[in-house]
């Protein structure tokens, strides 16, 4: 377990200049963004400065990835499944299962000051359901036009034209479930509050 870990934070430093020459930023509009000096930065990257967790979780912010992704924390779970995220529309996906057919599920991470800002409405066959866990999305469904915040969903045909994408210039996360031949989630129905009527009639 201790070589593992010496591993994780021994890789942050390569990880920390990829992920910043992806987005095409300096140290410097990193410091401005994180705090964090541009000489410790610089140290991070090089694998002179041990990260720590104060200094890590502002870098994963701006770079709008898990702490997770950050360090290439080992998989959990089955250890027989290693679902990798990919780069993909401008998005990093990550998949959360793997079988065949039936419904998907995804975890998808727009960065920070992503280029994927001007809507391109597409369609396919399907069935989405779509639920934001930080940051504000934007919707487009045909005529409409939506934001939606942390806590919120949205379900649609996948047949309608649509397109996501950052509402502004920071990171969003949210999950996806997608059913590629229009299966729909299955919802339980809620809980009958006490005294409401039953369908028999009588009263719970």
């Amino acid at each position: 377990m201790d070589n593992d870990l010496e591993h994780a934070l021994v890789s942050v430093g390569p990880r920390l200049r990829a992920l910043r020459r992806q987005r095409e930023t300096t140290l410097a509009d990193l410091s401005a963004a994180t705090g964090i000096s541009v000489s410790t930065l610089s140290r991070l990257e090089s694998g002179a400065r041990r990260p720590t967790l104060e200094l890590l979780l502002p870098l994963a912010k701006a770079h709008g990835v898990t702490l997770d992704e950050l360090v290439d924390a080992p998989p959990t779970g089955d250890p027989r499944i290693h679902l990798r995220p990919v780069v993909r529309y401008g998005m990093t996906m990550l998949p959360l299962t793997r079988r065949a057919g039936g419904i998907q599920a995804y975890k998808l991470v727009i960065a920070a000051g992503s280029a994927r800002r001007q809507p391109e409405p597409k369609t396919h066959e399907g069935y989405e359901w779509l639920y934001v866990l930080n940051g504000r999305l934007r919707i487009v469904l045909g005529e409409q036009d939506l934001v939606l915040s942390p806590g919120e969903a949205a379900e649609f045909d996948t047949r309608l034209p649509h397109w996501f994408g950052a509402a502004d210039d920071n990171a969003v996360e949210f999950l996806s479930l997608f059913g590629s031949q229009g299966e729909r989630a299955h919802l339980r129905a809620r809980p009958k509050a006490k005294g409401e009527p039953r369908r028999d009639g009588g009263r719970g």
